[in-house]
């Protein structure tokens, strides 16, 4: 049996948007419905302390329909199956199979809906037919970008080279005990295709290197994870990347750094906290998750709107169509902060996983908080115009409203000079675990290292702490913002239920503000 490649989808893009368009003028009272089709060919590999682990390359093909239909009310149906080798003949049976069950259910869900509205009073009236915001009917084609096609890449080189750097990860340092490097790189082809008329075939490469090490020094072991990764092949593994916005060594050397920084911090003392809020100073990689955390996600209408609150919660932004913070000051002026899928990395996209062109959508702007990111659904609820942040983690998945790079906006200082302005604080390096609270209105998110600032000088370095604050004081104390901007990769994502793990991009400047120092 052929296995399964991206360019199967050739056989179905022809003809896509006829099955659509033919299942609107047979399903009666169907009002409209779109087809995502998914190609990921992937390999992997990893070693631990030296010796390979794993490896395996994979191809998964996923199919996923939905339909607004109904007479007496209009509801959405679903429809998502994982699909093999042996289905590729069958492709075009399958999406008409698809669309009559996902029919089915959004009639079935618009009658219900009709009856409610009958026997619950004000209550059933508030049981809105489902729309959809319109958007520009587009048809288009994205291609990957990759001078080394992941397709071609041997697996064997790749195991190689995970426990080549595994071996100079244990050598590099007596301290580190132990260590794991993953590497991964795929291809991805997604076609999309509505009864409105819209087809977009775009394409992605993807390619990530993950360490973890583990420092030991008496009877104290510190581990540090981090990840590499880039929408290229893999030569960003072997080269590193320097763009205006993402730079790192190559592989190896990230993780040698990371493995001499787990031995560092072993010895270092645990930090101590604070019993009142002191001058924070945090750095590009901290603030990514800070930038995730406090802003990414409480910015999702979804999540917003109570939609989707089964994983993370949801929003102190909106706590009712009326009650909300837009056109209101949550953040100092030094503050701005958007989700914009034009910037490279892994949240950089063209069209999300609803046929809308991806745009930059600003949250704050200079600590006037202005909205969020949103669906064509959740459009036409709250208002504004569809900006495209709708997408699910393989075409089978029912897609949510999902961060691209949510980032801090950089700003026009130095972050030497901003240490070199602070009497008595802390310098607070790369980030570790968040702890949010359900609405995201205050947070805690543990550090990979932190300084002591004395007169303007770095001190002391600690481990196991990181900082604490509310999230509108937190924001509203920033009184300096760096001009040294950086995207990082989150590669772990997790929402929904059932859970979706998705990879994306944050990021920001070195900035300063006030919080509560926590250690332990």
């Amino acid at each position: 049996m052929a296995p399964i490649r991206v360019d199967h989808l050739d056989s179905v893009k022809s003809s896509a948007r006829d099955l659509l368009r033919n299942a609107a003028g047979r399903l009666p009272h169907l009002r409209y419905a779109d087809l995502r089709l998914e190609v990921t060919e992937a390999k992997s590999a990893g070693a631990e302390n030296g010796a390979a682990r794993y490896a395996g390359e994979d191809a998964t093909l996923a199919l996923g329909v939905r339909v607004l239909a109904g007479d007496r009310a209009v509801a959405a149906g679903w429809m998502g199956q994982a699909l093999g080798a042996a289905d590729l003949p069958d492709l075009e049976r399958l999406i008409r199979a698809a669309l009559e069950r996902a029919y089915r259910r959004a009639w079935v869900n618009a009658e219900m809906k009709a009856q409610a509205r009958g026997k619950h009073g004000p209550l059933g009236a508030a049981l809105a037919d489902t729309r959809l915001h319109p958007v520009e009917v587009r048809e288009d084609t994205v291609a990957a970008e990759y001078a080394i096609d992941p397709r071609a890449m041997p697996l064997g080189e790749m195991v190689r080279y995970a426990v080549d750097v595994s071996r100079q990860v244990a050598g590099r340092d007596p301290r580190v005990s132990y260590n794991y490097i993953g590497v991964l790189t795929q291809l991805s082809r997604e076609l999309f295709a509505s009864s409105e008329g819209s087809l977009i075939d775009q394409s992605f490469a993807l390619t990530q290197g993950w360490v973890s090490a583990v420092g030991v020094s008496g009877s104290t072991s510190h581990g540090i994870s981090d990840a590499a990764g880039h929408q290229r092949g893999w030569e960003i593994l072997a080269t590193g990347v320097s763009e205006p916005w993402i730079r790192f060594p190559p592989f190896v050397d990230l993780a040698l750094d990371l493995a001499r920084e787990a031995g560092e911090m072993a010895e270092a003392p645990v930090l101590p906290s604070s019993d009142r809020e002191v001058v924070v100073v945090t750095d590009p990689h901290y603030n990514t998750l800070v930038s995730h955390e406090i802003i990414g996600h409480p910015v999702e209408l979804d999540r917003a709107l109570k939609m989707e609150t089964a994983y993370a919660g949801r929003s102190w932004l909106l706590r009712g169509l009326d009650q909300h913070q837009v056109g209101k000051r949550v953040a100092s002026p030094l503050v701005t902060a958007f989700s914009d899928p034009a910037l490279p990395g892994y949240g950089h996209y063209a069209y999300d996983h609803e046929g809308t062109p991806a745009r930059r959508v600003v949250h704050i702007d200079r600590g006037i908080f202005q909205g969020f990111m949103n669906s064509r659904q959740t459009a036409a609820i709250f208002g504004g115009a569809p900006n495209g942040h709708f997408k699910a983690t393989e075409a089978s998945l029912v897609p949510l409203i999902r961060m691209s790079n949510t980032v801090f906006a950089g700003g026009d200082r130095e972050a030497a000079e901003m240490i070199r302005e602070v009497d008595r604080g802390w310098y607070v390096c790369g980030h570790r675990t968040p702890s949010i609270a359900e609405s995201r209105e205050n947070f805690r998110i543990s550090a990979r290292r932190v300084y002591e600032i004395v007169h303007g000088e770095l001190g002391q370095v600690y481990r196991d702490g990181g900082i604490a604050a509310d999230t509108r004081d937190y924001l509203l104390n920033v009184d300096a913002v760096g001009s040294d901007f950086t995207l990082y990769p989150i590669p772990n994502c997790g929402k929904g239920q059932p859970m979706q793990v998705k990879k994306l991009g944050n990021g920001g400047p070195t900035m300063r503000s006030r919080a509560r120092i926590l250690g332990g």
